[in-house]
């Protein structure tokens, strides 16, 4: 019988004030492996500033089957897309 590490999802930044991106999955048998797998992995040629791992038995995720149901709630809330908003004259590339 094969014992497994734990997989951990991946998150890199690629520079400052980006936001981070799901770059894939290593297995590690603690945070500190993960963090270490995933930067020789994942930024072999310096293309990150900043790495997350997650243990992706953590990650909570919507199903895509009913993404209709689930996200439907949202089109009730206009004040959420200010698309009504009439804008001055002085306010351009908004």
């Amino acid at each position: 019988m094969s014992k497994q590490w734990p997989l951990w999802e991946v998150f890199i930044r690629t520079k400052n004030g980006l936001e981070h991106r799901h770059a894939g999955s290593v297995h590690a048998a603690d945070g500190e492996m993960a963090l270490e797998n995933a930067r020789d992995v994942y930024t072999r040629r310096m293309e990150g500033v900043s790495i997350w791992v997650v243990p992706s038995k953590e990650i909570t995720a919507s199903n895509p089957e009913h993404s209709g149901e689930f996200f439907e709630p949202a089109k009730d809330k206009i004040y959420r897309h200010p698309t009504f908003y009439n804008l001055p004259e002085e306010v351009k590339h908004m």
